[in-house]
């Protein structure tokens, strides 16, 4: 029975959506930011395959099929965009700035963390995509030469990261305004963050949903510029 299971298509899916609804379940329940469900997901699922000696491409024969929905849920985020397309209308050039500011902040971070820290180029140019969504971040990683399995680690751990303490940092740096938590938040935490600022508010989660758009796009461009300074 066990091994039927085991080779089922449906067993990561399964596997997947039943550890993640525990998840959320506990978030609700102990309302800790450290309870985030994405990461209580991905240690749990490590626990369960190692525990019950499970091999990741057993496990991966079915969980693939759930970054199928990536992309459409990553285009859903428009929605919220389009309904406060008046207020983007309004404040268009401020956003602009404020985005552009954040890609830069990213970049630069790491460009200085780099030279401190004495990493290699390779290193270096897997970091430089940290910030944006997965799907841009493994192209701008394998095109500069990085190594696009640690781009993903990390951009995974930054979005989970931002997603944890997004609303932290915006009560201790007194930043009330809307959009601002929002391009803050799109440009930092890409799509993972991005479900945070929606928890906070309507125009947070369509500022950030933007951001994730136009944050990968300077980054391309950012990026290659930067890896030629290191």
């Amino acid at each position: 029975m066990n091994d039927i299971l085991l080779n089922s298509l449906f067993f990561g899916v399964m596997v997947s959506f039943v550890v993640y609804e525990i998840g959320m379940f506990a978030r609700k329940k102990c309302g800790f930011a450290i309870l985030n469900p994405l990461l209580f997901s991905i240690v749990v699922l490590i626990l369960l395959l190692a525990v019950f000696d499970i091999d990741y491409e057993t496990y991966n024969a079915g969980a693939k099929y759930l970054s199928y929905f990536l992309t459409p849920a990553t285009v859903c985020l428009a929605v919220p965009l389009y309904e406060q397309f008046e207020l983007l209308k309004k404040n268009v050039w401020a956003i602009m700035a404020g985005i552009v500011s954040g890609v830069l902040t990213s970049v630069v971070c790491v460009l200085v963390l780099s030279v401190l820290l004495g990493l290699s180029h390779k290193e270096y140019v897997t970091l430089l995509p940290k910030s944006i969504t997965t799907a841009i971040g493994m192209g701008v990683s394998q095109e500069l030469g990085g190594v696009v399995t640690i781009t993903v680690a990390v951009i995974i751990i930054t979005g989970v990261f931002g997603n944890i303490v997004a609303e932290f940092i915006c009560k201790f740096f007194k930043i009330e305004e809307p959009i601002a938590r929002g391009i803050a938040i799109g440009s930092s935490a890409h799509a993972v963050g991005t479900a945070k600022a929606m928890e906070l508010g309507e125009i947070e989660g369509a500022m950030s949903s933007l951001s994730i758009a136009v944050s990968g796009l300077l980054t391309v461009l950012a990026a290659s510029v930067f890896a030629r300074f290191f």
